[in-house]
């Protein structure tokens, strides 16, 4: 893998596609600097080469062009702090100020690069556009793993005009490290928690994992589609009624592998989708008319919990109900505070980004569990098996 560790950096230009699309308030203070974090052991290593970081991001989905609320001037307070030193700001990633800027930057300065985003032809994967963009660095580093699956113009398009300059960032070197761990080397037993809103989603990764795991434990929405595709009566949960076909074929799929397919036994049902909603127990498969599932059951969490401690690897994507809400949260926490146990007991845990990751952060794990994704529609890619435009972009 060509990682940064391949160059030393002295005198060189370093443009670094990187993942700050972070969260905002409507103060523009960021909420969770995750991934900015991510990006500092790559940003440091090349500063203390003695090399100059350009930095490129998209923030958001902004729709018309330039908008105050996308712009990544917001976040330069805060990277001047965490890197501890001022970063330069551009106003454009294009225009006359970030080429002026770009060329008077010096050993060790930083400079940040507005979105991407208010470009179209970032998202159109334009040449045209890329090669400006080149024209900025010496070297081309990719370290956004969160939009590695896009081929955008900064993740896919770019690298073609540095064919002997580009590099993967610590962060993507990591990302893909750890997903071939768990994809080609996992030790076991290997158990996967596959949570979220649909089947449909989940299909290819699901079929994926029954030709790897040994366990395979299904919450959330998702897990109404199998119960009602078994015949069992779930009231008004979620359900996916033209999937029905494809749910009973993956549970035949699992029992002609050997794989431990777990569906939850019951639910914590709610006769609203509200935080104020009653709620009650019920069998998964006879919740009452007019009610619906919005988290797994008492008894569901104690058999997950079974499973989670029995293994080696455990690669976690999505969760368990409607964690956002008190009222809902408990199974998601209690698969979490399971996949914290047995990675203190020396499993390896891989946490698949997304709504898995926010989960791991909100009940305070993720530095508890052997690794975070940063990228959730990316590592699914991949892990499905599709070849990322982001790293197919270094490897040629």
């Amino acid at each position: 893998m060509k990682t940064i560790d391949n160059l030393n950096f002295s005198g060189k230009k370093a443009l670094i596609r990187v993942d700050f699309n972070v969260p905002l308030d409507k103060d523009f203070n960021i909420t969770d600097d995750n991934r900015i974090q991510g990006a500092l052991p790559t940003i440091k290593k090349i500063l203390s080469d003695g090399g100059s970081v350009i930095l490129m991001s998209h923030l958001g989905r902004p729709k018309e062009g330039p908008t105050e609320k996308y712009s990544l001037k917001h976040l330069v307070k805060h990277l001047s702090d965490v890197l501890g030193k001022e970063v330069q700001f551009a106003d454009d990633c294009i225009g006359e100020q970030a080429v002026e800027k770009a060329a008077a930057l010096k050993a060790g300065e930083v400079l940040l690069l507005e979105n991407l985003r208010f470009y179209k032809e970032e998202e159109k994967g334009n040449e045209e556009f890329a090669e400006k963009l080149s024209k900025l660095g010496d070297v081309y580093v990719n370290d956004a793993f969160g939009t590695a699956h896009r081929a955008h113009a900064s993740t896919a398009i770019i690298a073609k005009f540095f064919p002997d300059a580009k590099y993967f960032g610590y962060l993507m070197a990591g990302e893909l490290a750890n997903a071939e761990k768990v994809l080609n080397n996992a030790e076991r037993p290997f158990t996967a928690i596959m949570g979220g809103a649909k089947v449909s989603d989940k299909i290819l990764l699901i079929e994926r994992l029954l030709e790897k795991v040994d366990n395979l434990l299904i919450g959330g929405g998702m897990a109404y589609t199998f119960a009602k595709a078994q015949g069992g009566k779930i009231g008004n949960s979620l359900v996916e009624d033209d999937k029905l076909e494809l749910a009973l074929s993956l549970i035949e799929k699992a029992k002609a592998k050997g794989v431990n397919l777990v569906l939850p036994v019951d639910s914590i049902i709610a006769d609203a989708f509200s935080a104020e909603a009653n709620t009650d127990v019920a069998k998964n498969d006879n919740i009452k008319d007019g009610w619906m599932g919005l988290d797994i059951g008492p008894d569901a969490i104690v058999t997950y919990k079974e499973v989670v401690a029995s293994s080696k690897t455990i690669l976690w994507n999505g969760p368990m109900g409607v964690f956002e809400m008190q009222k809902f949260e408990a199974g998601t926490k209690a698969v979490a505070e399971a996949v914290v146990e047995a990675t203190k007991t020396g499993a390896f845990s891989l946490i698949g980004g997304g709504d898995s990751a926010a989960a791991v952060a909100k009940f305070g794990f993720e530095n508890e569990v052997s690794y975070v994704s940063t990228g959730g529609g990316a590592l699914l890619e991949y892990m499905e098996g599709k070849e990322l435009p982001g790293v197919k972009a270094i490897n040629e």
